[in-house]
């Protein structure tokens, strides 16, 4: 297994580095750049354009560009410093990092808590009355977007209520019971949003894998042998059911990083999702790759995780 693991690392490598690659020429070739602001205000002589460019090491072509952030990211750890805030890409995410965690982090977790519970009993309880409800809000959630959810929530518990607030105060600050109260009453709506659809989504997988184990020769043998109805589902379906489902749910981790786009940008929540779009508007080019880098390496580190996770589920697995 070391020898499986030391190959998929050496393999990562070389995929990180072409991602990085693409990325960096796809926006460096990309018509915006950050002096596209000043170039529309006449108030900015081209002089002082021409030396922020050069500060900026705009005026250098976008290979060598690209060697100087991979040599000081391998180097010093150095993720540049952010064209638009004038401050290191690594302070600028973890600014928002806590916030992202926070709302991404705890709605994931839920649905995770959720969707299992719900699955396994839907499966357990096929075309029952709790199997149809279960199966039509699943199917609510992840068909109709997370926009027009987050639209409806507002109107209806921000507008007409009043009962929660739907713009996201990231100057609150949790130092008494009163400060978190606030915090967490702000965080309901988009939480609530994200929530429904992952949970639909995770649900929908967990209810599959359960009703393809469920008919398996190995569970009608095991109860011919007389074991409990909840070892045989415990012990043998749901460990079995749990394969693809991890897979799903380990792979979703990274994701809790960069935020979620949409959601964020309704709630106006300032976390990752927010930054990233704003960097793309800006063509913040460190920004951008710093988000992008560590999401890919976060990708590649559950994978790993996932193919460690296998092995534990189920002892046939072997690698090599």
């Amino acid at each position: 297994m070391n020898q499986y693991f030391i190959r998929r690392i050496l393999l990562a490598i070389p995929t990180l580095l072409a991602i990085s690659f693409i990325i960096f020429a796809v926006l460096s070739l990309a018509p915006n750049d950050p002096m596209s602001q000043f170039a529309l205000n006449p108030a900015v002589p081209p002089e002082v354009r021409d030396n922020i460019r050069r500060s900026l090491g705009l005026d250098q072509p976008w290979p060598i560009r690209y060697g100087k952030w991979l040599y000081n990211l391998v180097t010093t750890g150095d993720l540049g410093h952010s064209f638009s805030a004038r401050i290191p890409v690594t302070q600028l995410i973890l600014q928002r990092l806590p916030t992202t965690l926070w709302v991404i982090g705890s709605a994931y977790a839920l649905s995770v808590l959720l969707a299992i519970p719900l699955g396994v009993i839907s499966a357990v309880k096929q075309y029952s009355i709790f199997d149809h409800i279960a199966t039509t809000v699943a199917f609510i959630g992840f068909s109709v977007p997370t926009f027009f959810t987050g639209l409806i929530l507002i109107l209806i518990f921000g507008v007409r209520l009043k009962w929660f607030p739907w713009i996201y105060d990231s100057t609150i600050k949790v130092t008494d019971a009163e400060s978190f109260l606030l915090l967490l009453k702000q965080s309901v709506l988009p939480i609530t949003v994200l929530t429904l659809f992952q949970t639909a989504t995770l649900m929908r997988y967990v209810r599959a894998s359960m009703l393809e184990n469920l008919p398996q020769d190995y569970v009608r043998t095991a109860r011919a042998k007389g074991l409990a109805e909840r070892a045989i589902l415990f012990g043998h379906v749901f460990r079995n059911s749990l394969i693809p489902v991890v897979t799903l749910i380990a792979l979703g981790v990274p994701a809790v990083f960069t935020g979620a786009l949409i959601t964020e940008q309704i709630f106006r929540v300032p976390g990752i999702g927010a930054l990233l779009v704003s960097s793309f508007n800006s063509s913040d080019t460190p920004v951008i790759m710093a988000v992008t880098i560590i999401f890919a390496t976060l990708v590649v580190v559950f994978n790993l995780l996932v193919d460690v996770l296998y092995a534990f589920l189920d002892p046939r697995i072997k690698y090599s």
